[in-house]
C-alpha cells in the first residue's frame, strides 16, 4: 500500500539469500522506499513458464550491511545503476518473517513455508 492508501505493485529484482535472509535493493530517492518505510509489509509474486507460482510475503527491513551491498554489486544491472556499494542512494533490505506459498494449476493444494 502506498502512502496514498492505494495498492501498489512494483518490480523488484531478488539479489540473493544470505544467512537465511532474502535480500533486495532499491534507491532511497524513490517513492517505493518511502512507501516501504511507512508500511513495510510486502508480497512478491513470480510465475514460471509452466504457470506455477510463488508468493513471498514478509516485512521489509532496511540494513546498512556493507557485505550485502558488495554482493549486490555482482549483478551487472545493480552495478550499472549504482556503480559502488558506497553510493549514498543505494539501500538494501531483507524480508523478515518471510513466508512462501507455492501453487500451480495441478489441483494439488498450495504449499506454505516459513523462511
Amino acid at each position: 500500500v502506498g502512502r496514498d492508501g492505494k495498492p501498489k505493485c512494483r518490480p523488484f529484482m531478488f539479489c540473493f539469500e544470505k544467512e537465511g535472509k532474502l535480500w533486495f535493493c532499491t534507491n532511497n530517492q524513490k517513492d517505493v522506499y518511502k512507501d516501504l518505510l511507512a508500511n513495510p509489509d510486502v508480497e512478491i509474486s513470480v510465475s514460471s513458464p509452466d504457470f506455477a507460482w510463488i508468493r513471498l510475503s514478509g516485512r521489509a527491513v532496511f540494513a546498512d550491511d556493507r557485505a550485502v551491498k558488495e554482493g549486490c554489486m555482482a549483478n551487472p544491472i545493480v552495478k550499472g545503476q549504482y556503480q559502488t556499494a558506497d553510493n549514498p542512494i543505494f539501500v538494501v533490505f531483507y524480508l523478515a518473517e518471510a513466508r512462501a506459498v507455492l501453487a500451480d494449476f495441478s489441483g494439488n493444494p498450495p504449499r506454505s513455508f516459513a523462511l
